[in-house]
């Protein structure tokens, strides 16, 4: 009988919390610990559902750091306002007006937080607002200054994790990758952003002057022998032993997605009733279809990515070019080797000037659809997923190395087992 017995839920699948068969990536988890101690901002990316979160979560303790979810109609003063609200002050509504004509907002801490006296309060703004407290500092919450103000003022020192970054509107983006600058050089303060995107050097391209003071670990990447590792220590877990050209078919079946590793590990062992770890060791997945069983796990999301589809296609409004529409062209007729490459500008363009009816081979012109019109829809795609609440996005732009990155590897398996014609008849593009 096993010493310790372990629920298959809580080793196999998806789990609110770190996978008891959790295994630490050289290149991630090794880089993410040096990374911590060299005061520098720290910015964890990859696609979804590889990791990113499970990484904070085994490597720093609850204590360490407070955490702010990003929303995707968040403005700067609204980010810092959040963050000051994690880090104990309490937000009450002002009828002040800062410099720029808004409203401030009050922060108060209370009494005895951090070692804070009674009574020390702060101001930030906010568009609305009735007044409610006499302040002692008065705080402009758009200013990144009064904000390391406010923080040091109750000694705060713990790493500020934020989730889901690359749902923020890019203006957002933007003018945080500018104070990041100042928080490194006026403050003791690091931050933790987490974003799904591909791109090393995405804050770097927002502002200059983060080279050097900030740091990019990539969680996407997961080498063949990490994930039969991940199967391996489940085993353990578990007690049982999966058929060797099971496992082998499924780490190259999965294509680098250990998400879908998990999920099928975890359907093999609820179709042979393991339910928790066994009194003796059993033998899985014998003449299993692993094929099958990866599009079944895939197609538990067939409704979000058909969705996804429709709602890209549509695009912010109507447009003659209909942009976001073709740009989903090369994405569904694309080869899977070149979607997980990530697709460059050159490729895009040539789709579309051979099937778009402005493209240079279609226009009777041949000068109706230029590179420009490609690239602003390219670098407004993310914004658009989050403005039609696709979560987690599907698509991303590399504006580095100007390519269309799929940053959800279940899109990528999916699309394997469609009828392309068929998705381009239902997003409304002519059909092969």
């Amino acid at each position: 009988m096993p010493e310790q017995v372990h629920g298959t839920g809580d080793v196999f699948g998806v789990s609110r919390d770190v996978p008891l068969n959790y295994v630490s990536r050289k290149t991630v988890d090794d880089r993410f610990l040096e990374d911590l101690g060299r005061d520098r901002h720290i910015v964890v990316y990859g696609s979804s559902k590889q990791g990113k979160t499970c990484l904070r979560k085994k490597c720093l303790n609850d204590d360490e750091y407070i955490i702010v979810h990003c929303l995707n109609r968040w403005t700067m003063s609204e980010l810092n306002s959040t963050i000051l609200k994690r880090a104990g002050y309490e937000i009450t509504q002002s009828t002040r007006k800062t410099a720029t004509g808004k409203n401030k907002i009050d922060a108060k801490i209370s009494a005895g937080l951090f070692g804070v006296k009674a009574g020390v309060e702060a101001e930030a703004t906010t568009e609305n607002a009735i007044e409610k407290t006499t302040t002692e500092l008065e705080l402009d919450v758009e200013d990144v200054n009064d904000v390391i103000a406010a923080l040091d003022a109750i000694k705060f020192k713990k790493f500020v994790v934020l989730e889901d970054f690359h749902y923020l509107p890019v203006e957002a983006q933007k003018d945080f990758a500018v104070a990041l600058k100042a928080f490194h050089e006026n403050s003791e303060i690091c931050f933790i952003i987490v974003g799904v995107w591909l791109e090393e050097n995405r804050l770097t391209v927002y502002n200059g002057d983060l080279t050097g003071r900030i740091t990019a670990v990539n969680a996407d990447l997961w080498e063949k022998s990490e994930l039969r590792d991940v199967v391996l220590a489940g085993e353990a877990l578990l007690n049982v032993s999966f058929d060797s050209e099971f496992t082998a078919q499924l780490v190259e079946k999965c294509h680098g997605s250990v998400h879908i590793l998990q999920e099928v590990c975890f359907q093999v062992c609820e179709s042979s009733k393991v339910y928790r770890t066994c009194e003796a060791r059993l033998e899985l997945g014998h003449d299993v279809d692993v094929d099958a069983l990866v599009k079944c796990v895939v197609d538990q999301q067939k409704g979000r990515y058909n969705s996804f589809l429709g709602s890209f296609a549509d695009g912010f409004v109507d447009t003659v070019l209909e942009m976001y529409k073709w740009i989903l062209y090369p994405v569904i007729m694309s080869s899977h080797d070149d979607l997980e490459r990530g697709l460059k500008l050159a490729q895009i363009r040539k789709a579309l000037d051979d099937n778009h009816p402005a493209g240079r081979r279609k226009s009777p012109t041949g000068n109706g659809l230029n590179t420009g019109n490609i690239t602003q829809a390219l670098q407004y795609s993310a914004a658009l997923q989050a403005k039609k609440d696709i979560k987690p996005i599907v698509l991303d732009y590399d504006q580095t190395n100007v390519r269309l990155n799929v940053v959800d590897r279940g899109f990528l398996v999916w699309l394997r087992h469609q009828d392309r014609n068929a998705l381009l008849e239902m997003v409304g593009l002519p059909s092969e």
